[in-house]
């Protein structure tokens, strides 16, 4: 089954889908929610672009005892694979022996297949207000908390590598070299690339590349490649990780970089606080690791709204076109160890929130 969907195809996929799952879902007592932002609006357009994800549905609904739960469903292979490496993520998350610190995972109330279907369903994890929501400082503190267990997973000898090299993915500096130069190329071969923007990638690969021994001296340990507030939910003062299967064996600022990228856009306070933070507190080489990062995270960003671009029409299409070029200007920052102009961002976020369809405007609603 594909997942290069465009918003034609993914409705076709879904009333299908949905269809047939409502049915087997039923005969387990389990009834779906009425609304499901997890499908609305530019759903459809997101997938991994370092990774082999799979086409899947996460729906929202409640068991025959009346809690609410979360339902990932797929007949796709590969969705499949990603289901079960999910499934031996959780699992040996709990098992490592060498970390001091541990994250918390939903329960698996339910796994079964059933007409082709892999269904998983996990215990949906409240939370009293959104993490955008809460005071800077609170933020501050749960981001933290949350970047100091992924580091407190290191992988420093022959024993420990074996423990986790069938399950998490492992990736060194090579790796990253690697990606990097794949992700560069898909860019210069879309021939919708502009100028400017191919200009700054190649100096932020050269920058890369010129850099790999950082790079590999921050190699070895846990990191959530996905680590956002949409990925992570806080109930009595935990952190729940939602998505286990981004978690891998790699660079420690990876999962700051991710997160940083975010903020970016959605709390320019807390990005400034983590930075100054590894700058006061950290060492020198720490925070040339995270500007590394931070660039390799931004160029696979660019690259994936540029392959948007040929999957999307009309407002979408400009949208995204819209999105290359502000990110853009994030990494053209960061290249000279500065944030990008606040004008800037606030310029894009006007735009994009008069390009969004309705559909997603719903979907964004209380997803961080």
């Amino acid at each position: 089954m594909r997942n290069n969907f465009n918003e034609k195809s993914w409705q076709d996929y879904l009333q299908s889908e949905l269809l047939a799952l409502k049915e087997i879902l039923a005969e387990h007592n389990y009834v779906l929610d009425s609304h499901q932002p997890h499908i609305l609006g530019e759903r459809f357009l997101m997938q991994n672009i370092t990774t082999k994800s799979g086409s899947k549905i996460i729906l929202i609904g409640k068991n025959k005892d009346n809690i609410r739960v979360v339902i990932k469903a797929t007949r796709d292979k590969t969705g499949k694979i990603e289901l079960q490496h999910e499934k031996e993520c959780r699992s040996l998350l709990n098992k490592i022996n060498f970390t001091y610190r541990r994250f918390h995972t939903p329960v698996e109330l339910d796994f079964w297949e059933q007409d082709n279907f892999m269904i998983s369903v996990q215990k949906y994890i409240e939370q009293e207000c959104a993490f955008l929501d809460r005071p800077v400082k609170d933020q501050f503190k749960y981001a933290l908390t949350g970047f100091k267990t992924q580091e407190s997973a290191h992988a420093t000898t022959e024993s420990h590598y074996r423990k986790i090299a069938s399950t998490f993915g492992i990736r060194n500096s090579i790796d990253y070299k690697n990606i990097t130069n794949t992700l560069v190329a898909k860019i210069n071969k879309n021939t919708e690339s502009p100028t400017e923007v191919l200009e700054t990638i190649h100096v932020a690969q050269e920058k890369i590349l010129s850099n790999l021994e950082r790079i590999e001296q921050y190699c070895g340990f846990l990191t959530h490649t996905d680590f956002v507030p949409h990925n992570f939910r806080i109930n009595d003062d935990t952190i729940y990780l939602l998505d286990s299967s981004s978690l891998e064996f790699g660079n420690k600022h990876e999962s700051w970089a991710r997160f940083l990228n975010f903020m970016t856009l959605y709390n320019y306070e807390l990005e400034n606080l983590l930075v100054t933070y590894v700058e006061q507190n950290r060492s020198v080489e720490e925070r040339e690791s995270l500007q590394l990062m931070r660039l390799y995270r931004l160029i696979e960003i660019i690259t994936y709204y540029t392959k948007t671009l040929d999957q999307s029409e009309g407002d979408l299409r400009q949208l995204n076109k819209t999105r290359v070029h502000f990110w853009n200007s994030v990494l053209s920052a960061e290249l000279k160890n500065e944030r990008v102009s606040r004008s800037v961002v606030t310029t894009y976020k006007a735009t994009r929130d008069g390009l969004r369809s309705e559909s997603e405007k719903k979907r964004q609603i209380n997803l961080h």
